[in-house]
C-alpha cells in the first residue's frame, strides 16, 4: 500500500488540477453569459421597455438592403452569362381567362354559331369544365394562398431550390457569412430577447393579478404587456411603420385585421393594448394565458364554448358592452393566409354590434417570410424559420372605424370591412372561405355554377338564377 501512495498522490493531483481546471472554465462562461446578458439588457432590453430606439436596426435594415440590391444585380448578371442558371421564379404558373362563362362558351363555339338562349346544348359546352377543372387542379385561387409568397429576388436565405449561391465566388462568401451571422449571432440574441419577454410577461401579469381591481392595476396590467411585446418585437429585429395613429382601436370597440401569422398579435400589440380572443390551450401556452387573464380581461373560450356561437357572442357581447375594457382583437379570416390576399371573414364578430375598428397588415417578403403554413410548419419549426430570417418589416394601418349601416346584414358588413383592408394593403380580395384549406367545397359552390350554366341555357339572367333555384 506505501508503495502505492506516490501513484495515489499523484492521481490526486492530477483530478484536482482538473476539478480547478473545470471551475475555471465555468468561471469563464459565468462571466461570458454575465456579459452577454448586460449588454442585451442595457441595448435592447431597456430600450424597448421605454419604447426608444437607438438606431441599431435601422441600420442594420440599411446595410442589408444595400447588400441584398448587390445581391440582385450579381444574379442578373450571372445569369446572362451563363443561360444554363435557372431563371426567376414568376408568380404564377399558369394564365388564366377572365371572362365570363358565357363569354367562353361562345368563343368554344365559333366553329357552331348558335345563340347560347333557348335551350341549346352542344357537346363543346363540356370542354369549358373540363378547361376549368384543369385550371384549379394545376392553381386554384384558394390553394395559392397557403403557400410562401413568391419573390421578385432571391434574399440570400437558404429556402430556396435554385442555387444562386454558387453563381460567383464574392456572393458565395457572402452567403455563407450571412448564414453565420442569421445562427451564430442574430438565433442566440433573439432567443434570449424572447425568453426574457415572455418570462416578464407571466411574471409581470401574475404579480399584477394579486393588486385589486383598481386603474392603478389596470395602468400596470397594459404597462407590463406593452412592455412584453415590444421585447418580443426586438426578439424578431422587427421594423414596423404605423400609419393613421389617429384611428386607433378605441376601448369598448373590436379591432378587426388580415392575418398572416401569429406575430399580427405582437405587430399590433407594440402600438397599443388588446383583449386576445382565443381557444383555452394546455402546456407553455396554457400558463401564459392564465396569466395574462389575472391582469386583463382576456376572452379564453373552452372547446365546448367555442362550439356554441350564443354563448361566444354573448361573452363578446358583455366585453364590448363595458366601456372601460380594452378593444377585442379578432382576425376573422380564422386561418392565416399568405400576404398576398384577404379571405372571406367569418360574420360572427360582426354580428355582435359595436364599432369596428378595421387594421391592414402588409408584411415585406424581402426580409423573411412572415407566414405560417401549420399544414407544413409546427409552431416550433416556424419560430425557428422567424428568428433565422433576416428581419420582420411591415406596414400597419389604422383605417377610419365603421359600424353596421341601416339594412346592412352581418355578411355584407363584413364584405365592405374586408374590402377596405384588401383596397388599403395592397392584398387580392377574395370571396373564398380560407376553412376550405382544410375541407373540402362546399355544394352550394358546385350548384351556383350548375345554376349559371342552366340559366345560360334557358336564357335568365345569371344574378337572376344565383339568387334562387332554376
Amino acid at each position: 500500500m506505501l508503495s502505492r501512495w506516490p501513484e495515489l498522490r499523484a492521481l490526486s493531483h492530477r483530478l484536482t488540477g482538473r476539478t480547478a481546471e473545470m471551475e475555471g472554465a465555468w468561471d469563464i462562461a459565468f462571466v461570458l453569459f454575465h456579459v452577454w446578458l448586460s449588454i442585451v439588457v442595457g441595448l435592447i432590453v431597456l430600450p424597448a421597455m421605454f419604447g426608444v430606439s437607438l438606431g441599431f436596426t435601422d441600420i442594420y435594415i440599411k446595410v442589408l438592403v444595400k447588400t441584398l440590391e448587390w445581391a440582385t444585380l450579381r444574379i442578373q448578371r450571372g445569369q446572362k452569362e451563363q443561360p444554363t442558371l435557372p431563371l426567376q421564379s414568376a408568380n404564377g404558373i399558369i394564365e388564366k381567362d377572365d371572362g365570363s362563362m358565357e363569354e367562353e362558351i361562345g368563343e368554344l363555339r365559333r366553329s357552331h354559331p348558335k345563340n347560347l338562349a333557348g335551350g341549346d346544348f352542344t357537346l363543346c359546352d363540356a370542354f369549358y369544365f373540363c378547361k376549368k377543372g384543369i385550371e384549379n387542379i394545376v392553381e386554384d385561387q384558394v390553394t395559392q394562398r397557403f403557400t410562401s409568397e413568391e419573390l421578385a429576388s432571391w434574399n440570400l436565405l437558404t429556402r430556396t431550390n435554385n442555387n444562386f449561391r454558387y453563381i460567383s465566388v464574392r456572393l458565395t462568401i457572402i452567403w455563407g457569412l450571412g448564414v453565420f451571422i442569421r445562427y451564430c449571432i442574430l438565433l442566440p440574441l433573439r432567443i434570449t430577447l424572447a425568453v426574457i419577454g415572455l418570462s416578464w410577461l407571466v411574471i409581470g401579469t401574475t404579480l399584477v393579478g394579486l393588486l385589486p381591481s383598481s386603474n392603478a392595476k389596470n395602468w400596470l396590467s397594459d404597462l407590463v404587456h406593452i412592455t412584453c411585446y415590444r421585447i418580443c418585437a426586438r426578439a424578431l429585429s422587427a421594423t414596423i411603420r404605423y400609419h393613421n395613429k389617429e384611428n386607433r382601436p378605441k376601448k369598448g370597440g373590436i379591432c378587426v385585421a388580415n392575418h398572416t401569422s401569429p406575430i399580427d398579435i405582437v405587430i399590433l400589440a407594440n402600438d397599443g393594448c388588446y383583449a386576445m380572443v382565443g381557444q383555452v390551450h394546455g402546456g407553455l401556452m396554457g400558463v401564459i394565458q392564465r396569466s395574462m387573464v389575472r391582469s386583463c380581461p382576456h376572452v379564453w373560450f373552452e372547446r365546448s364554448e367555442m362550439k356554441d356561437r350564443h354563448a361566444a357572442a354573448k361573452r363578446l357581447k358583455d366585453h364590448i358592452a363595458d366601456k372601460t375594457k380594452l378593444p377585442i382583437l379578432i382576425f376573422p379570416e380564422g386561418t392565416c393566409i399568405n400576404n398576398t390576399s384577404v379571405m372571406m371573414f367569418k360574420k360572427g364578430s360582426f354580428e355582435i354590434g359595436g364599432t369596428i375598428y378595421p387594421v391592414a397588415i402588409k408584411y415585406d417578403p424581402q426580409f423573411g417570410d412572415a407566414f405560417w403554413n401549420s399544414a407544413k410548419y409546427n409552431m416550433v419549426s416556424y419560430i425557428l424559420r422567424m428568428m433565422t430570417s433576416w428581419a420582420i418589416v411591415c406596414n400597419v394601418w389604422y383605417l377610419l372605424p365603421m359600424t353596421r349601416q341601416d339594412g346592412e346584414d352581418a355578411v355584407h358588413f363584413a364584405n365592405r370591412v374586408k374590402s377596405a383592408i384588401a383596397q388599403q394593403g395592397g392584398l387580392v380580395d377574395l370571396s373564398w372561405d380560407g376553412g376550405l384549406k382544410r375541407e373540402k367545397v362546399k355544394e352550394s359552390f358546385k350548384e351556383e355554377q350548375q345554376k349559371m350554366y342552366s340559366s345560360m341555357i334557358v336564357g335568365l339572367d345569371c344574378h337572376e338564377a344565383s339568387e334562387g333555384p332554376v
